[in-house]
């Protein structure tokens, strides 16, 4: 019993890991040469990384028989939040400097910004209602709502894919991963 009760706090302690790297090396100036690239890529990979992970939950709770496995789901998926909202915060303070007329040019510009912040929006109804008191409130309409973490994982493999000029093996593999979890 003592395990399961430990095993939540440490899932959470080790979805910090990837943001105590990050100021590790904000700290340590081993950022590259080009800190804010390296702080949007950082931040937008572990999104995704996030979001497969939260949506990984459901088929390994069936191959494994492990029902308990689904407590970790809201976890990973306010995480992968989490680590959208720094992507995000990243763009909006580092790269523009709240420069919203540049930033509405950019997203009706540029198809990658585009896809990836309709998929930032729309994570945000289902962080708003990840509580347990909105999942008694919604009802049936909760588990529709939260479907669109789906669409939410295509337009972030799409954003990434768009996003780079050479060397789609990563996007492509986080797809692959993608069309595994969802199949």
């Amino acid at each position: 019993m003592n395990f399961q009760r430990a095993l939540k706090p440490t899932v959470f302690l080790a979805c910090l890991i990837p943001f105590g790297q990050l100021a590790y090396n904000a700290y340590a100036g081993d950022l590259g040469a080009n800190p804010i690239e390296f702080i949007t890529h950082f931040t937008g990979d572990w999104t995704l990384i996030f979001i497969l992970a939260s949506l990984s939950v459901t088929p390994l709770r069936k191959l494994s028989g492990w029902n308990r496995l689904i407590k970790f789901r809201r976890l990973l998926g306010l995480f992968a939040f989490f680590y959208a909202v720094l992507h995000f915060s990243t763009y909006l303070v580092l790269d523009h400097f709240f420069d919203f007329h540049a930033i509405v040019k950019d997203v009706i510009k540029r198809p990658y910004i585009t896809a990836g912040f309709t998929g930032f929006v729309l994570m945000i109804p289902l962080v708003v209602t990840s509580t347990a008191g909105m999942i008694r409130r919604l009802g049936k309409r909760w588990q529709q709502l939260h479907r669109l973490v789906y669409v939410i994982a295509i337009v972030g493999v799409i954003h990434f894919y768009w996003l780079v000029d050479a060397g789609i093996r990563r996007p492509v593999l986080y797809g692959a991963c993608l069309a595994l979890v969802l199949g």
